[in-house]
């Protein structure tokens, strides 16, 4: 496809002529001593205590049947007698029973910890996904187990300004910003950096991915494992390769699921300018999808049409916005969704073409922002900032940052401006920041490791995954060919479930690397199509079945 061609050539060829690395990085980390002794004191605690299990916090929101409890892990690691944080565990015990064979009962394979990513996501309503057909044979063998990370919900929760400023609407997003909307952008990336800095303190820099991958090792201890069996979505692939070079003999079985690039040059500052790149591609297959659905939605039928509707109501929310709460900023972020899940395009382009025809209706219930929210986006926001700038060297200098996006926009202009407002708080950060880990596995270090991933990933470009493959020693790789869906576990692909399933119950896999043909197109959202509608609504609410739309409040990396 064109897109495809767009990012592997004009895109990729572009980012290899921007910064190699960002200014002042020197080298991989190599975790202290005392980090090391701390962890392995935190670990002895935590499997002395062991984790007891009660009711859930009711601000969680979760059915009786879902249990939760704490678990204490050290600040600082290289402290563990100094400051000690709780992080909030929720568990679904396993059912033992077989969903094709009633009379037989299924052994206990231990506990399953998932990660949704983010950084900033939170796995606590991770357990009530046994329910769903998909995931009943692993609800049959394991416990579910799912937390909120450091810095999350209610694991000593993360503020980097007032909620209220969070979330509010209309918002504008301009695809090529003005000098003097930069100077604004950059005037409040600097105020949030402050706010993160004043409201934290010198804790700030605790929170990292080697800590969360530390925290990781105490959970398993304290869930009485002695070896960890995890799946991690997104961001939760990167710091679960951390967890497995810095802990090798605890792993299990690992499923890495739409991979980031670890490579240690690449995090963070241009793994965002690589997804910035592939959101182009991903955009294009939306507007193509569009267009061969223009008797339904009437937006055109070639993709430049499309983009030429999309460019009036961008241009029509500039001048006034729609219900008086979207602007472009909404509308941006509300399409950038369907850069994620392709099971999102119906209802989006049925929101355009009803806009288009005079009926704002539609696009205001999508994208309006959930003020009821504001707190726990505002938090996710804090620790996905946090996490991001703390783990690695960013560029200082406003013009490397100028320079490289406005190239990048020049070929990919949907998502970029918008990822730069995102992470700009790095290039002001007043916490230390680490060289990130050299992720890295040899021959029979740890178990063979499951990476999933989708051919045309734009959140984690699938070049994240050939790589992780790479520096994971005896890793399968399982591609969905010509898919796009970010996070693919248990969705509506077959083929990749058999591999998970297999996998996970019975510890097989295919050879070395593995491919499925990808899922069916979405089917447009006719008027007065009562069936279609119904779908729509339940994929709004947990698209495909995926965890990280069960456990995560916010989009992830």
């Amino acid at each position: 496809m064109r897109a495809a061609a767009l990012y592997s050539a004009a895109g990729a060829m572009l980012l290899t002529t921007l910064s190699a690395a960002p200014a002042g990085s020197t080298g991989a980390a190599v975790p202290g001593a005392d980090e090391r002794h701390g962890t392995a004191v935190a670990v002895a605690r935590a499997k002395a205590a062991g984790l007891t299990f009660g009711s859930c916090p009711k601000e969680r929101e979760l059915p009786d049947h879902v249990k939760c409890g704490t678990v204490s892990v050290p600040l600082d690691y290289a402290h563990p007698d100094g400051k000690q944080i709780k992080l909030t565990v929720s568990r679904v015990r396993a059912t033992h029973k077989d969903p094709h064979n009633s009379k037989r009962r299924v052994p206990s394979q231990g506990a399953l910890v998932y990660n949704p990513g983010g950084p900033g996501a939170s796995s606590l309503h991770f357990p009530l996904i046994g329910v769903l057909p998909a995931w009943k044979r692993l609800a049959g063998a394991y416990d579910l187990v799912g937390y909120a990370p450091r810095g999350v919900g209610p694991s000593a929760p993360l503020s980097c300004q007032d909620p209220k400023h969070s979330i509010k609407g209309p918002t504008q997003a301009p695809t090529y910003p003005s000098e003097a909307y930069k100077k604004e952008r950059i005037a409040r990336a600097k105020a949030y950096a402050r706010g993160c800095a004043q409201r934290t303190g010198s804790a700030l820099r605790h929170y990292n991915s080697l800590n969360n991958a530390r925290d990781l090792d105490v959970l398993r201890a304290a869930l009485g494992q002695e070896k960890l069996t995890f799946m991690g979505a997104s961001y939760g692939t990167y710091f679960g390769a951390v967890y497995a070079t810095l802990f090798p003999s605890h792993v299990r079985r690992m499923v890495f699921d739409s991979a980031v690039n670890p490579d240690p040059a690449q995090v963070w500052y241009r793994n965002n300018l690589a997804q910035s790149a592939a959101f182009e591609g991903r955009w294009e297959d939306f507007r193509e999808w569009v267009a061969k659905h223009h008797d339904v939605y009437g937006l055109g039928d070639t993709s430049e049409e499309v983009m030429r509707n999309y460019d009036k109501v961008r241009a029509r929310l500039a001048v006034k916005p729609a219900g008086g709460k979207i602007g472009t900023g909404q509308l941006q972020e509300a399409f950038l969704r369907a850069g994620y899940y392709d099971d999102y395009w119906p209802a989006r382009a049925k929101a355009l073409s009803a806009y288009l025809k005079g009926d704002p209706k539609p696009l205001v219930e999508l994208a309006a922002p959930v003020t009821e929210a504001a707190a726990e986006d505002e938090n996710s926001s804090a620790v996905y900032t946090a996490v991001e700038c703390n783990d690695a060297p960013w560029p200082t200098d406003w013009a490397v940052w100028d320079r490289d996006n406005t190239r990048l926009a020049r070929v990919a202009p949907f998502e970029t401006w918008d990822n730069v407002w995102m992470n700009l708080p790095c290039a002001y950060w007043q916490a230390p920041r680490q060289e990130p880990l050299d992720v890295r596995t040899g021959p029979g270090e740890v178990p063979p490791i499951l990476i999933l991933a989708a051919e045309r990933d734009a959140a984690t470009p699938y070049e994240g995954a050939l790589e992780m493959h790479r520096r994971l020693a005896g890793s399968v790789l399982v591609t969905e060919r010509d898919a796009g869906t970010h996070g693919i576990a248990y969705g509506p692909n077959a083929c990749v479930n058999g591999h998970l399933d297999a996998y996970l119950l019975e510890g097989r896999l295919p050879a070395r690397r593995a491919a499925c043909e990808g899922h069916p197109e979405p089917k447009p959202e006719r008027p007065g199509d009562r069936e279609a509608k119904k779908l729509r609504q339940q994929s709004e609410t947990n698209p495909g079945g995926r965890p990280q739309d069960v456990a995560a409040a916010r989009l992830p990396h």
